[in-house]
């Protein structure tokens, strides 16, 4: 089973991966949801992060996701529903968020009042993983509707209906970030409904790791310059010499892919990177660091094996 060869690739405990083994043997997926059943476009690297959220989710707990910008929250929630092949409904939180959003809202079929479910009911009734992104940003409202489903109740009174009994695969992922408009700090009681995972920073091995399953064909020197690229500028990010807008990780991997489309490196750390940055002395600042790692000069030949 690939989901299970690549916790043995990392040295994940054996005893979470035979745990993994039986909780997937234990729940189906109903037919009508395999659709959300998907392997990600990014696997995550790192051990340790892959067996904290393995061992709390066989134990029922709820995950939250904490840490800086480009440390791969959403890209390990999306990895751990996969391993636990789960399905994956998709919850991100703004200022508008209510209630009806994620229990359902009542709509009319065949002149008759029903409920149109929602995110949160779909995860509870069918056993999925409930990825919440920004769960900082949601309202007291949004927020209200998750105590119950995530503490030992374990499930969803809707007004008007039945009470919703969570199914015993449904598993909660919040993740946030620091700092972003809108954020707020979450409330205590929802906090102790969580166990919470902060994030690392990535690192030149986690970054060589994520470069080569994504490029094979990357050229080892040009691979060097991208990683330390990131790293020079999640320094400056640390230091607060800039923001975190150039501090992408999906930017930069997309500047690759327009690469082996044939675009001019120069060009490609530009839109994925420098124009990311909309004040002016910032970007002189990113300009000069992605100057440092990727020439003028380079050409797609320089980047990728033909």
């Amino acid at each position: 089973m690939k989901e299970l060869e690549f916790l043995r690739e990392q040295q994940v405990d054996k005893g979470l991966i035979e745990g993994v083994e039986e909780f997937r043997c234990k729940y189906s997926v109903e037919d009508g949801e395999q659709g959300r059943v998907s392997c990600p476009d990014m696997y995550f690297y790192g051990r340790e992060v892959l067996e904290m959220g393995i061992a709390a989710l066989l134990q029922g707990e709820n995950l939250l996701l904490t840490g800086a910008k480009a440390t791969g929250k959403n890209v390990l929630a999306e990895n751990l529903a996969w391993i636990f092949g789960r399905p994956v409904y998709n919850v991100s939180f703004h200022v508008n968020t209510d209630s009806g959003d994620l229990i359902g809202t009542d709509t009319f079929v065949n002149n008759e009042v029903q409920l149109r479910k929602g995110s949160i009911y779909r995860c509870a009734q069918y056993g999925g993983f409930g990825i919440l992104d920004e769960i900082n940003m949601a309202k007291n409202d949004a927020v209200s509707v998750l105590h119950a489903s995530l503490d030992y109740r374990r499930s969803i009174d809707v007004p008007g209906y039945d009470k919703i009994d969570m199914h015993e695969a449904a598993r909660f992922i919040g993740t946030m970030n620091y700092g972003y408009a809108g954020t707020k700090e979450l409330n205590e009681a929802l906090v102790s409904r969580f166990m919470v995972i902060d994030m690392p920073p990535q690192d030149e091995e986690t970054l060589d790791y994520i470069l080569s399953s994504k490029f094979p064909a990357l050229k080892e020197n040009a691979k060097k310059q991208w990683i330390g690229l990131f790293m020079d500028l999640q320094l400056k990010a640390q230091n607060g010499e800039i923001s975190t807008k150039a501090l992408d990780l999906r930017g930069i991997l997309g500047a690759l892919k327009t690469i082996q489309r044939g675009l001019k490196p120069r060009l490609a750390v530009q839109i994925g990177v420098v124009n990311k940055c909309f004040d002016i002395f910032e970007k002189e600042i990113v300009q000069d660091v992605v100057l440092t790692r990727i020439p003028d000069t380079w050409t797609p030949q320089d980047v990728f094996e033909k």
